[in-house]
């Protein structure tokens, strides 16, 4: 009953401390994983590197666009030019050798033009590659913001259990000193022996380490919660299981996950990109051809002051016979990669479905533990009554006292961490059929919209700055 009217007490108190502070709200789970969504560094990460990905689109659209070049030359010429003169004796007035010096600076500037015409294939299968890839990065962006989310809600249930169990513990240390005081004053009127005494005070110094461990427990959870969600926690309120984003059977949860889970997505748009890999790489054994465009001018070429101006218009076509049998071994391996994804997809699907069956499962076990937990305490309170009824009459022992004290503490953490498995258990589930996300959670927080960056580098043909003006 101390125990009863301890935990009373404290709850009592904050409530109190809440409603005399007006901007004291408490921290509710949808809100926290608002705060997770938005600040998480890991999810950041994971949404820059999507955005790197979104380049790769760009890239590949690179083969139907021209290619212009420009380039120039410069030097210095020095001619000494010297012939002996055949038509010396004819007159005096020729001289015995013909000598000329010249210095010429030569300069040349070109400006050259190529479009390809045809490639096999090669730039088409390369941009559907490039998008397959950003799906599958968009799809993994996805399950990184579920694997946050989750974490976010398990932390968050995390601090409110152990907050809970450290509640629990001071609360029984107080009781079992009360226990030791009332012990010793039987002990010094001769009611009970030495023996109990010390039994009263091991247990004492026993709670009071557990305590300890609480308090060490409660504060590596602190230190989790602000690594995930990015601020401390302060008010929490509490956490709820969302039953009503669950599927109503195991085989409709199953059916939702292997169509729904990002994992399993992702992995079925990376076979996607290696069977287009497979045909870039065959596209290297087939022609090609290419518009050639180039205009050019000279100065000073050979004599001083010349200048040669030209324009030249034509089209090369390559044929690949053999080049020394590096493409084949290319395909090859493309080959060899597309059916490791295809292996890789089908042991995604396998590992998401054992993850659903084992949530399921671990979710009903919570919801009995909870009855079961609630059982035990209202079994355990109504035993720790009787057991010290009976002490007072020399029927029972301080150690049975004792006992039945830790067994009515043991179901309350026990009812504690069921309740705390209901809710990640809600979520894991949730989780593992691919509807974690901010979208089901919060659905009027705002969201990160990836497909607004990829429209906005698709197309440009030039610049080095990104969209966020980096």
């Amino acid at each position: 009953m101390q125990l009863f009217r301890g935990l009373a007490t404290a709850l009592a108190t904050m409530v109190v401390l809440v409603a005399s502070n007006p901007h004291a709200r408490a921290e509710t789970l949808e809100t926290a994983l608002v705060k997770a969504y938005q600040n998480n560094p890991q999810l950041n990460a994971q949404r820059a590197g999507v955005r790197a990905t979104d380049e790769g689109v760009s890239k590949a659209q690179s083969g139907y666009r021209p290619r212009v070049t420009a380039s120039g030359e410069i030097g210095a010429e020095a001619l000494n030019f010297r012939q002996p003169n055949s038509s010396f004796g004819t007159s005096v007035l020729q001289p015995r050798t013909i000598i000329q010096d010249q210095k010429i600076l030569p300069r040349t500037a070109q400006t050259q033009l190529t479009q390809m015409i045809f490639d096999s294939g090669a730039t088409s299968n390369s941009v559907r590659q490039a998008e397959s890839l950003v799906l599958a990065a968009r799809e993994t962006l996805r399950n990184t913001e579920q694997t946050v989310l989750f974490s976010g809600a398990s932390t968050y249930m995390d601090v409110l259990r152990d907050t809970a169990t450290l509640d629990l513990q001071r609360s029984n240390v107080d009781v079992l000193e009360e226990q030791l005081r009332q012990t010793r004053d039987r002990f010094n009127v001769g009611e009970v022996t030495r023996t109990d005494v010390a039994q009263a005070e091991s247990r004492l110094e026993g709670a009071r380490s557990q305590v300890s461990a609480a308090q060490a427990v409660l504060k590596a959870d602190i230190a989790t919660f602000r690594q995930i969600i990015g601020v401390e926690p302060k008010t929490l309120a509490p956490g709820r299981p969302i039953d009503r984003l669950l599927p109503s059977s195991l085989d409709t949860a199953v059916h939702t996950a292997l169509a729904e889970n990002p994992a399993i997505v992702s992995a079925f748009h990376n076979v996607d990109a290696a069977e287009l890999a497979v045909k870039v790489a065959e596209a290297a054994l087939g022609p090609n051809l290419s518009l050639n465009a180039a205009v050019s001018a000279q100065w000073d070429v050979r004599v001083s002051n010349d200048q040669l101006t030209s324009a030249q218009v034509g089209a090369t076509l390559n044929v690949p016979i053999y080049q020394g049998g590096a493409e084949y071994a290319q395909i090859r391996q493309a080959k060899e990669t597309l059916g490791q994804q295809r292996l890789l997809a089908d042991q995604v699907r396998d590992q998401v479905r054992q993850l659903v069956v084992a949530a399921w499962g671990n979710l009903d076990a919570s919801k009995a533990q909870i009855l079961a937990a609630q059982a035990q305490i209202s079994s355990s309170e109504v035993a720790l009554n009787g057991v010290r009824e009976e002490a007072k009459v020399g029927q029972r022992t301080t150690l049975d006292v004792l006992n039945a004290q830790q067994d009515l503490l043991n179901a309350r953490v026990a009812l504690v961490s069921a309740e705390h498995d209901r809710v990640v258990n809600s979520y894991q589930l949730l989780e593992g059929i691919g509807r974690l996300t901010l979208e089901f959670v919060s659905p009027a927080a705002q969201r990160y919209e990836p497909g607004v960056h990829y429209q906005q580098v698709r197309d440009l043909w030039w610049g080095t700055q990104t969209p966020s003006g980096k």
